[in-house]
């Protein structure tokens, strides 16, 4: 069922039952109130009547008779019966009304049993025993509420027209309500069926009013910014990564062909050597440029405090595994006491990644046997040196240093793909930092790193 019908249904139903049980309670309340007033109007009829008899002896009984025809009795129909203390007859009024067994209620009567009240067709029949002036009297009183019955009809006709117009009112306003509430949902529901998640606007419009339906609203728009941002990290890294491994693939497949036609075994197992290192490289590279891919899709690039000559003794632990011969010369400038100056924030993964591969460069392309990283912290960078001896890149090359799948003069005979200092340089840039190279002298190659010590939003 829907959220209209439901409100429809329940919220009228339970208001039209709460008015109709509501007019019925005030109903029954009257039709009692009316039985109850007029049970006490016929004992006080009964009592004055006899009153009449006993105090006023001098009046006429015909005339007593001619005026209850003319007053009381014109006006409820009544019929009053009076006894002595014997249960003989002693008074009788002008009526067509009849008591039926008269004797079986006076039998009834006693002074244990003072009153009895009692329905006759429509009549109410009230018998009473009383003294009066120590004198022991019955009366039955017998009469049909003329007025009270017609002010009661007048009672239920009026809560049955108000039950009939309110139920409608309901029914009309719940239609209207209803109408309002479901209408923004419904609004929501035709916009998100013609969502395309391939499109750029993929969200809905959010009402102004500050209820559920806006909060709704946002939090569906929330959904789908996710949605799309997960969706543009996929395409995003499917694209970047397949464009990026073209190249190392297909070096890595032609190795392997070279591999399947060498038949020195000793040539064959320093192949598989560079092989199994070109594909731990590639394997890097890959999950850089999913690190790299996530921040370009939208998403946040985690940072930790790392104490950057840790980092760096780390990451020479790891170069030397490939030529434990080779040596690196570390020189940290600076107040070595405080060790604040060497703690900055960054995503360690990738940090990790980008300086192990300039360290791994200063290695392979080093004429000699050793490099040197010098740390130089400030008060608001931290600056990191590679410097190695080798064969210096030209100035008409260094413009293209930077930029996918290049390789210099000074790489003829090395291994690579051409992607190192690319993913460097993004990486850098993802810290908010800078990588320059330089040619202090001749043979003498310098790659700079400048890292901020706060991030930068």
């Amino acid at each position: 069922m829907k959220i209209r019908r439901k409100i429809i249904l329940y919220f009228s139903s339970t208001t039209i039952v709460l008015v109709g049980l509501s007019f019925l309670f005030i109903y029954t309340l009257f039709s009692n109130f009316r039985q109850e007033e007029f049970d006490q109007r016929l004992r006080e009829k009964t009592i004055t009547t006899l009153k009449f008899l006993i105090e006023i002896q001098e009046i006429d009984h015909d005339l007593l008779q001619t005026m209850d025809k003319y007053t009381i009795n014109s006006l409820y129909n009544e019929k009053v019966l009076l006894f002595d203390e014997h249960q003989k007859p002693i008074y009788s009024s002008l009526d067509d009304t009849q008591i039926t067994y008269p004797d079986s209620i006076l039998q009834l009567l006693s002074p244990a049993n003072p009153i009895i009240v009692a329905t006759e067709d429509r009549f109410q029949v009230v018998a009473m025993y009383f003294q009066i002036d120590n004198k022991k009297y019955y009366g039955i009183t017998k009469a049909y509420d003329t007025f009270g019955i017609t002010k009661l009809n007048y009672l239920r006709t009026i809560l049955f027209t108000a039950f009939l117009i309110i139920t409608v009112a309901v029914l009309l306003i719940t239609y209207f309500i209803s109408k309002q509430l479901s209408q923004p949902i419904n609004r929501m529901a035709s916009e998100i069926t013609k969502i395309n998640i391939d499109s750029a606007d993929s969200f809905i419009s959010v009402p102004s009013s500050k209820d559920e339906i806006n909060l709704l609203a946002l939090r569906f728009n929330e959904l789908m910014k996710r949605l799309n941002d997960s969706f543009s990290f996929q395409k995003h890294a499917v694209h970047h990564i397949s464009h990026e491994l073209k190249t190392p693939i297909a070096i890595l497949v032609s190795n392997f062909e070279r591999m399947e036609k060498e038949t020195d075994i000793e040539i064959l197992k320093s192949q598989l050597i560079n092989q199994k290192e070109d594909t731990k490289t590639l394997s890097d590279i890959i999950n850089a440029l999913l690190e790299i891919s996530k921040t370009e899709s939208g998403n946040t690039l985690s940072f930790e405090k790392v104490r950057i000559d840790d980092l760096i003794f780390d990451i020479i632990d790891e170069v030397k595994k490939l030529q434990p011969e080779y040596e690196f010369m570390v020189d940290i400038s600076g107040n070595l006491d405080d060790e604040s100056t060497l703690i900055i924030p960054v995503n360690n993964r990738l940090l990790t990644s980008a300086l192990m591969n300039l360290a791994t460069n200063s290695m392979y392309y080093s004429e000699t046997n050793t490099s040197k990283i010098t740390i130089i912290p400030t008060d608001t960078t931290i600056r990191i040196e590679f410097q190695n001896h080798g064969k210096n890149i030209s100035q008409a090359e260094q413009e293209y240093l930077f930029q996918h799948f290049f390789r210099g003069e000074n790489s003829k005979g090395k291994r690579g793909f051409g992607l190192g200092l690319v993913l460097v340089s993004r990486i850098i840039e993802l810290h908010h930092g800078q990588i320059h190279y330089q040619t202090p002298e001749p043979g003498n190659n310098l790659f700079i790193v400048e890292l901020p010590k706060s991030i930068l939003s």
